[in-house]
């Protein structure tokens, strides 16, 4: 229950953030990525300061032995480069592109009722929705193979 609750303070605290510092408006973002006259340079102040204090913090938390509602951290140990990691990235890019904005801010807009929030999260959801049934088809493929490759051998 603890981890639950420490999850949705956090998530309130992003949200909160994302609508003081405007992020969750997307000609925010479409300006920032616009270099034309019309550039605005907020975005890069907000990155900038998440940056910092996830620089201070992140050393100072792994000090701790352990998270405070987890028995260990969960910090990633892949250092590769795939190319689902550049395509997802790539994909992810063009869609911030396009729509301005990222899942977050996306999220945190649908409260709004704005059209283009619902557009963008229903585009979100339908992407998800199907890389997981192409993920689940490729899966029972390999399967399929693997079992008609056993009969005839």
């Amino acid at each position: 229950m603890k981890a639950v609750f420490s999850a949705l303070v956090a998530g309130a605290l992003l949200g909160l953030g994302l609508g003081v510092s405007g992020m969750t408006q997307a000609d925010k973002v479409i300006n920032f990525l616009d270099l034309s006259d019309a550039w605005d340079p907020s975005l890069a102040f907000v990155m900038g300061g998440a940056i910092g204090v996830h620089l201070v913090l992140y050393r100072l938390i792994l000090l701790r032995r352990s998270p405070l509602f987890a028995d260990r951290f969960g910090i990633p140990t892949r250092t590769d480069f795939d190319a689902k990691l550049v395509g997802g990235a790539a994909l992810f890019g063009v869609g911030w592109a396009l729509g301005g904005y990222c899942p977050g801010p996306g999220l945190v807009s649908l409260s709004s009722g704005a059209v283009n929030a619902v557009v963008f999260v229903g585009s979100l959801t339908l992407g998800i929705l199907g890389y997981q049934a192409f993920q689940t088809y490729q899966q029972n493929a390999v399967a399929d193979t693997t079992v008609a490759n056993e009969r005839v051998a």
